[in-house]
């Protein structure tokens, strides 16, 4: 019997205490929020890139979808934002939300570009810490002049 506890403790307390202990390791969630100056739904070589927009990292539930953690950033000069995240969200559905526009003339987001998919664990066979979420966007009010030409062409493209 006193074998028996001696394994315990050296097989199951160990992997208790790894379990506890915070990563050393976080991750960054890494994205970009633009404004689409044509509102075509998605970037132009007309896109400008928006710094000081907020954006909100949510993680939730799988079952209930309860939101279980929320973290707040900021876009750089860039329009280029990086959330540092502790913890292994392993059995929840992330997502980076757009929550607000620094720039009033480009503040309604972007139907279908409001919020991208993240996984923020590292049991699924990803090396690196570093998480890339798709660029999220808001529209502006009016689309600025020479967009109908940029269209033009992506459309000439697209034949």
């Amino acid at each position: 019997m006193a074998k028996l506890i001696v394994l315990f403790a050296l097989c199951v307390l160990p992997a208790l205490a790894i379990a506890t202990r915070p990563m050393r390791t976080p991750f960054t969630v890494e994205g970009k929020v633009y404004c689409d100056t044509c509102r075509a739904g998605f970037e132009t070589s007309a896109t400008t890139y928006i710094p000081g927009a907020t954006v909100r990292l949510e993680c939730r539930d799988r079952k209930t979808m309860d939101i279980r953690y929320t973290k707040e950033g900021r876009t750089d000069s860039t329009g280029t934002y990086k959330i540092a995240v502790t913890e292994d969200h392993e059995d929840q559905f992330c997502d980076a939300v757009l929550v607000s526009s620094s720039q009033k003339d480009c503040a309604a987001a972007s139907p279908g570009r409001d919020r991208a998919r993240v996984i923020l664990t590292g049991y699924n066979g990803i090396a690196s810490y570093n998480r890339f979420a798709n660029a999220m966007g808001f529209m502006k009010n009016e689309a600025v002049s020479g967009c109908a030409q940029i269209l033009k062409q992506l459309q000439e493209f697209d034949e």
